[in-house]
């Protein structure tokens, strides 16, 4: 997925300083920034890296004030850390989920599978097991009996 700074403003009610149309489409950590992606600062002692990093995008809370020029375009909101987390969320709901049932997958008789599941490769599910609507189980999952 690919979003630009205007974009994830707005998501954020954030505040650019930089290029609005600028486009990141991964993240990174601050100190190994690069073009395309999105960092955040929300702790102090890492505010030396803000000036070399590379990532397009930095999410800053509104009260931070630089020492130096920065490259990347800036976000600023009430708390970066929040903010990240809630991207973080958004991109995860975005993403298609999996679903169906393997055919690796083995699932004792006596177990109750829900509907709008997904059980990856190589999951074995125990006798008297109960999975909830909307689970997913990835690849290699054990879920032992009466669970």
């Amino acid at each position: 997925m690919e979003f630009n700074a205007a974009t994830i403003a707005g998501f954020l009610k954030g505040e650019i300083e930089g290029n609005p149309e600028i486009k990141v489409n991964t993240i990174a950590k601050i100190e190994e920034g690069h073009a395309g992606a999105l960092s955040f600062l929300a702790n102090p002692k890492y505010e030396h890296y803000i000036y070399t990093t590379r990532s397009s995008i930095v999410l800053v809370n509104r009260s931070f004030i630089p020492s130096a020029r920065i490259d990347a375009t800036l976000i600023r909101v009430e708390n970066a850390y929040e903010a990240f987390a809630s991207l973080l969320r958004l991109v995860d709901q975005a993403r298609p989920r999996k679903k169906g049932i393997h055919q690796s997958a083995v699932i004792e008789p006596t177990a109750k599978i829900g509907t709008d599941v997904y059980i990856g490769p190589f999951t074995y599910i125990g006798e008297n097991c109960v999975i909830g609507d909307g689970c997913a189980l990835y690849p290699h999952v054990y879920i032992g009996d009466n669970t």
